[in-house]
């Protein structure tokens, strides 16, 4: 019931190298074109599959040869400055020589002015010694280095090394992140204190000037004036750099102070023949308001590789991806098409390379490091990803110990398309696992292999749609812990029931913004509240792009199933569901009737509206008892039991593609609470065109039928395998879970 996803990342790069600033360049993987949703319902096509081919670690605790660093570095993880060398905190860039070595550049050390002043800037020579899972050590040898240094004296600001013939500079001089190599063997560096480009001769030296950011400084800059208001953030500049012939692609990291869009980043061109910015930019737009762009490389003369990251490390990590961008195309907001080409929190390793060593080093290989900052191709088939570790303080993989210094080595095939027939919906993502109804639970759910995620949709005061099982919000956020909001608590009738807490029709989108999500079921799901406090409330739109920029296991693009939560309340209070979000869908590319996209709803008036708004297909959600709503506010008799007759599913089928029905609906449970014999619903639906699924399969024991259940413990784990079985059995097309894993397993 989805559609194929295809990337890309498909053109050699080889012609353009010739002209190009980097040296011979690897060529980019040949896959088809892919947009929103613009796919065959059957899963035609192709897509590239990841899968790791090799890995190499530099030890976290590996010291290089010079005077005494980090005597002023936070502690971290047991470690405790000043080391008697020169610490590698990982690589934030690297340029690949293409005789086996690279140069590896670190960053300004340990994060800031004030503690990096006897960190020395330097690029190294390593020569990885890929750990194939059949050969190779795993290491990473340190060859050699140049030292970055202002011998020239070119630099009019003062540096830590002043007064010394060589003016070494450190990380309390310039903040260095991205880097290309020129023709000539010369460096180009992107820095963050400025931010400045900066040229280097082949040993180091500065040749000219910094280049200035002309559209800001960042509160390091040295130039900046007194009161003079910085425009770009703290280590939020240059993280990322492409190049392509003559021309720099520098992109901003993080949002521009006075950008009203916080998930919009810069890239900006600059000619190094003129030495100047030409006044070219374009805007790309990251999934979420919080990631960052952490690397660019450069694929073809107006295409690059980027990665887009979040700032979260280990299982807390949502956004570790690397997509392929064309400055040429641009989406229906003006932003630059990006394409999925790796996930980093999802490749294959077949393998089992380094299996067991810790968090993501498994059957399904991860790279779940907070600074994911390297990613470039080495051969046509091949990229390498890596990380900077911000030593001492990153333990993504062991807990309590520093992480290592990582290149990884990803193989990328096109692969066939496939589809096993069963809809397999994340139920407000993978909440088994994950605070429902973040994009953290939406991610984990993708990565479990579900087709669909599902958002239940309510409205903000300023009308804009977000994800909430409900629009009171006092179970599934921190809003209670909020002063400021403590006046908005009330009382209010949401569907004829009484209901007292905050609302979201209370808040504006801003407002929202300051709350973090929690479990809603703490008791029933104690692993889940580690994850409290740390996510966003995500806006339907997010979510949206979070699925078209996704694909399955199989390699289809990833469906959305949004839910419209109480539409009579919402239209009674003036903020309607069914308009936005047709919009919404409109603007992601989700708006044809073979998008990956099922709107359903408890109620029948706004999916008849929704049948006249929009072609995407619909659900009629049915429970074991009650009555729609909108029903029950109209004096309308019927209740659900009358609409899963055989005249009222020939009634559903006039507007609606299928119906999401409970459990019980389609296999009642008997006085000792074990699975009857299934009902006719499921016959009778297909007979009039109606696909079934059914809601919802969670684990634990208390929300299973009794043979299925492990123990007395309500919250014990029980066979959920087992008893999604019984209903596939049964004829049922798809069905909604808390645990995509399990259930993908079950359909195996």
């Amino acid at each position: 019931m989805s559609t194929p996803m295809r990337t890309r990342a498909s053109r050699a790069v080889a012609a353009a190298a010739a002209a190009s600033l980097l040296l011979p360049a690897a060529v980019a993987v040949a896959a088809p074109q892919q947009g929103p949703g613009s796919s065959s319902e059957h899963h035609a096509g192709t897509y590239l599959a990841a899968t790791l081919a090799g890995r190499a670690t530099l030890s976290a605790d590996y010291l290089a040869e010079g005077p005494p660093s980090g005597a002023a570095a936070s502690p971290g993880n047991g470690r405790q400055g000043p080391w008697d060398g020169q610490v590698i905190p990982g690589f934030s860039a690297m340029v690949d020589n293409h005789d086996g070595t690279f140069w590896a550049q670190p960053d300004n050390g340990f994060g800031a002015k004030g503690n990096s002043a006897d960190f020395l800037l330097r690029n190294y020579l390593v020569r990885p010694q890929w750990n194939t899972g059949s050969k190779g050590s795993g290491a990473i040898k340190v060859l050699d280095f140049v030292e970055y240094n202002d011998r020239n004296d070119v630099l009019d600001f003062d540096i830590v090394n002043e007064d010394t013939d060589e003016r070494l500079l450190t990380g309390a001089d310039l903040d260095i992140e991205s880097l290309v190599r020129a023709a000539d063997g010369t460096f180009w560096v992107g820095e963050e204190f400025g931010p400045f480009l900066l040229h280097f001769d082949e040993d180091g030296t500065l040749l000219e000037a910094p280049y200035e950011f002309p559209d800001g400084r960042s509160p390091g800059n040295p130039y900046l004036e007194p009161g003079e208001k910085p425009n770009v953030g703290g280590s939020r500049g240059f993280e990322a750099m492409a190049s392509s012939g003559r021309y720099l692609y520098p992109v901003v990291e993080g949002a521009l102070a006075d950008d009203a869009d916080v998930r919009r980043r810069w890239i900006y061109e600059f000619d190094t023949r003129r030495g100047e910015y030409t006044g070219k930019r374009w805007a790309y737009q990251t999934d979420q308001q919080a990631n960052v762009i952490g690397d660019a490389f450069a694929t073809g003369r107006d295409t690059m590789l980027v990665i887009e990251r979040d700032d979260f490390e280990g299982d807390q990590a949502v956004t570790k991806r690397v997509y392929e961008i064309d400055l040429g195309r641009k989406d229906r907001d003006g932003f630059v098409r990006k394409e999925l080409v790796v996930d980093a929190l999802r490749i294959a390793n077949p393998r089992g390379i380094d299996k067991g060593e810790g968090y993501g080093l498994g059957e399904t290989f991860s790279l779940p490091v907070q600074s994911f900052e390297t990613v470039l191709f080495v051969d046509r088939d091949t990229l390498l990803i890596g990380n900077d570790n911000n030593y001492p303080g990153n333990d993504a993989r062991v807990t309590g110990t520093p992480d290592d210094t990582e290149m990884a080595l990803v193989d990328l095939k096109k692969k066939r398309v496939t589809d096993d027939g069963v809809t397999v919906v994340g139920h407000r993502g993978a909440s088994g696992y994950r605070p429902e109804h973040t994009l953290a639970a939406y991610e984990t759910a993708i990565n479990q292999c579900a087709d669909y995620i599902e958002p239940d949709v309510v409205s903000t005061k300023d009308g804009v749609l977000v994800a909430r099982h409900e629009n009171e919000i006092s179970g599934t956020t921190d809003v209670a812990a909020h002063p400021e909001f403590a006046a908005r608590r009330t009382a209010k009738t949401i569907d004829g029931t009484s209901i007292t807490g905050w609302f979201t029709e209370d808040f504006t989108l801003a407002e929202l913004r300051t709350l973090r999500a929690k479990e809603r079921l703490p008791q029933v799901r104690p692993q889940n509240v580690p994850f409290d406090g740390l996510y966003l409330v995500p806006t339907l739109d997010e979510v949206l792009d979070l699925a078209r920029n996704s694909r399955t296991c199989d390699g289809a693009p990833v469906g959305v199933y949004p839910e419209t939560k109480h539409p009579t309340y919402f239209d009674s209070i003036g903020l309607s569901l069914e308009e936005p979000l047709v919009r919404e869908l409109g603007r992601n590319g989700f708006d044809r009737a073979d998008a990956p996209v099922i709107v359903q709803s408890f109620e029948v008036g706004n999916l008849q509206d929704l049948d006249d708004l929009t072609d995407v297909r619909l659900g009629q959600l049915i429970s074991s008892s009650g009555a729609p709503y909108d029903f029950v506010a109209d004096g309308d008799p019927r209740t659900y039991a009358d609409m899963v007759t055989r005249s009222g599913l020939r009634e559903i089928a006039s507007y609606a593609d299928g119906i999401g029905a409970e459990k019980n609906v389609l296999i009642p449970r008997k006085a000792d609470g074990t699975l009857g014999a299934p009902s006719t619903v499921i016959r009778d639906a297909h007979r009039v065109g109606l696909e079934v699924h059914t809601w919802t399969f969670r684990r634990e024991n208390q929300f299973m039928s009794a043979e299925f259940r492990s123990s007395t413990d309500p919250n014990g784990i029980g066979d959920l395998v087992g008893e999604i079985r019984v209903f596939m059995k049964a004829g049922l097309d798809g069905f909604f879970t808390d645990n995509p894993d399990l259930g993908v397993a079950a359909v195996s």
